[in-house]
């Protein structure tokens, strides 16, 4: 009998163990996937930023002409009044960067983004070309 209470109590020392150890990466250390489209008119660019909003973010171009977003998420002490604690948390990033090279055809002075339903979606209109339809006679000698 006295096996089996030995054996029902490994689960929890075992979870404490795996919990307090390095063998899973932390998920701050990743960054947010990135989904980028490509249609006639503009580009797209998805970043999953689930519970993030737009106050967190700082999209801009740098100098090199590379789209630069930077998330900081700081995380307030919302856990007075919960009746249980966290032995793990990993739900947010706390910070991070993202750098993308933009084509040459984005019209950089339009670029837009917005945060919706866990998604930051940027757009990045492409620059439209004049169609010039100049016909030039040749002459037959």
């Amino acid at each position: 009998m006295t096996l089996i209470r030995r054996n029902q109590n490994w689960l929890p020392g075992f979870f404490n163990d795996f919990m307090d150890n390095n063998w899973i990466e932390r998920v701050n250390s990743t960054l947010p996937a990135v989904n980028v489209m490509e249609t006639e008119n503009e580009y797209k660019v998805e970043l999953a930023a689930p519970g993030l909003t737009k106050d967190d973010f700082n999209v801009h171009v740098d100098e090199d002409n590379n789209l630069v977003v930077n998330v900081e998420k700081k995380t307030e002490d919302n856990e007075k009044g919960k009746d249980g604690r966290y032995l793990r948390r990993e739900f947010s990033y706390s910070k991070f960067q993202r750098t993308l090279v933009l084509p040459d055809d984005v019209d950089k002075d339009n670029i837009s983004a917005k945060v919706e339903n866990g998604v930051l979606n940027i757009d990045l209109p492409k620059i439209k070309k004049e169609e010039t339809t100049v016909r030039k006679s040749i002459e037959v000698k």
